[in-house]
């Protein structure tokens, strides 16, 4: 076998395993923004669970993009902190959402810096991968979102509804980097 082949094969199926959970993040960023939004300016018990959710189906995320990073050889530190730091913040929101909107806003916003920072370091090391140009601006959008939530915690008129923004922009640059991949595998198909 072409040893070009079989170093891009691994490449190829991890392309398409990201694609795949690319797309489900951007449906899940979509309909929980929306669902958020519907109940943004107060902390009951639809938004608490809510804002619990989201930071859980992160780490379930990247869970399965560390699998599939770790069998095709692929950054797998970054997701591994990010694994950590989204349990961190479901944990910390857990606590946050009975002191009220600021005290959400404030942990929401130091994940969103944080976690930002790591995304844009795994696209960075991804970079060589289509779609990884989107994830990268979106580290760092991500960063500057979270310093704004914590400015927004100080406020008196304080609201989630920037956080539904946030995760909606999120899930569009999630979609953008799908749809980059599946243009990658098909001209890939393509090639001789």
């Amino acid at each position: 076998m072409d040893s070009s082949l079989a170093a891009s094969a691994p490449m190829a199926s991890d392309a398409a395993a990201l694609r795949r959970l690319y797309l489900l993040r951007f449906a899940f960023a979509a309909v929980w923004a929306a669902l958020l939004l519907a109940s943004a300016h107060t902390l009951g018990p639809l938004s608490a669970t809510l804002l619990v959710i989201y930071p859980a189906f992160d780490v379930a995320c990247a869970v399965v993009d560390a699998r599939s990073a770790k069998a095709n050889h692929g950054p797998v530190r970054g997701l591994y902190a990010n694994i950590a730091l989204s349990t961190l913040t479901a944990a910390g929101l857990v606590a946050a959402v009975t002191s009220g909107i600021p005290a959400v806003l404030r942990v929401w916003g130091a994940w969103a810096i944080t976690a930002g920072l790591v995304q844009l370091i795994v696209g960075v090391l991804r970079r060589g991968m289509a779609g990884q140009w989107p994830m990268i601006a979106s580290g760092a959008i991500s960063t500057l979102a979270g310093a704004s939530f914590i400015a927004q915690a100080g406020k008196s008129n304080a609201s989630l509804s920037s956080l539904a923004g946030y995760a909606f922009l999120g899930g569009v640059f999630f979609l953008i980097s799908a749809l980059r991949l599946g243009q990658a595998d098909k001209t890939n198909r393509l090639a001789p």
